[in-house]
């Protein structure tokens, strides 16, 4: 049986309405308009660089410099215009790559995975983000507690960011499951709690996740080890860390089936080869202060998704 998240992002992916930046278009997608071929290129083929958010405007301007560098030089491909499209959920973006919408689409892990299954896109690059190739989840509560290990959690509320984080929700579920602790999904913060479960609510961004645990809402949280250690040093050492989850690929590159390898082949290069020029190094910093995309056991890092996908099902 799917988790109860899951079944949301279903329900939600039949009916939510794409947002359009433009009334003209068909599809109500948010999506940068068509622009012309550069001047060096007569290549009017299309390369969509894809992601998913809410945000559609910040996203749009951070990822089209990077569709650009990657169009200007696909031109044997005939490929010379760069687009992005932002979609409301995964479900529309598994759509858009199965359909051949969408070319590209970077993400943590875990929402990779599940585009991936659903689509068939394949992982083909590791992304670099903040200087970063891995990272990890923590699982954390006031240094003042009583608290002092997971199993220690029982009859207390915990908070995760939203439930497609891969470090913020997934990885500190199934750190807590291994622990052998019944998780128990609330409505509110302020819902009962058994003595034998522990409970969690979504707080939909790790600041708010670390505000909750410091102000005393919930008894501990659950986020991106990084995010914990980028606040003032006075709220760090009022939290202490109960267990850290195991490490994986910071972010994953997967494109649309059916792509020609050789064109695969020529993406992988020159995204492997940004970081070697003034240039590339430029557009990577835009694009969400990427530092490089290199070689990596991608699809060894999709199964271990889906083996711990496995347990937050059977939870």
């Amino acid at each position: 049986m799917l988790p109860k998240f899951l079944k949301e992002v279903v329900l939600l992916g039949l009916f939510t309405t794409l947002v359009s930046c433009s009334s003209t278009e068909e599809n109500t997608l948010s999506q940068t308009p068509t622009s012309t071929p550069t001047p060096q290129s007569t290549a009017t083929g299309t390369l969509v660089l894809a992601d998913v958010n809410k945000n559609a405007a910040a996203k749009l301007e951070n990822f089209q410099p990077m569709a650009d560098y990657l169009a200007a030089r696909l031109e044997k491909f005939g490929i010379g215009v760069g687009e992005v499209k932002v979609a409301p959920d995964l479900d529309t973006m598994a759509s858009l790559l199965k359909e051949g919408k969408v070319d590209i689409y970077v993400d943590s892990p875990y929402p990779a995975m599940i585009v991936s299954d659903k689509s068939g896109a394949e992982p083909i690059l590791r992304r670099w983000k903040n200087g970063k190739g891995e990272y990890y989840g923590v699982i954390f509560t006031l240094a003042e507690s009583e608290i002092d290990s997971l199993a220690d959690l029982k009859g207390k509320m915990i908070a995760f960011e939203e439930p497609v984080s891969t470090s913020g929700y997934f990885l500190p579920l199934n750190t807590l499951l291994d622990a052998d602790l019944k998780m128990v999904e609330k409505g509110s913060r302020n819902e009962a709690v058994a003595a034998d479960e522990v409970g969690y609510v979504y707080s939909n961004d790790d600041e708010n996740t670390i505000q909750w645990v410091l102000s005393g809402e919930v008894a501990a949280g659950g986020a991106d080890y990084s995010f914990l250690e980028e606040i003032p040093a006075e709220s760090r050492q009022a939290l202490k860390v109960l267990a850290e989850t195991q490490k994986i690929a910071r972010h994953l590159v997967i494109v649309r089936p059916g792509m020609d390898p050789e064109l695969v082949q020529q993406i992988k290069t020159v995204l492997m080869e940004m970081d070697q020029t003034p240039e590339g190094k430029e557009v990577l910093t835009t694009f969400e202060k990427t530092t490089k995309f290199d070689q990596f056991p991608v699809e060894t890092s999709l199964d271990k998704m889906r083996q711990l996908y496995e347990q937050v099902e059977k939870k």
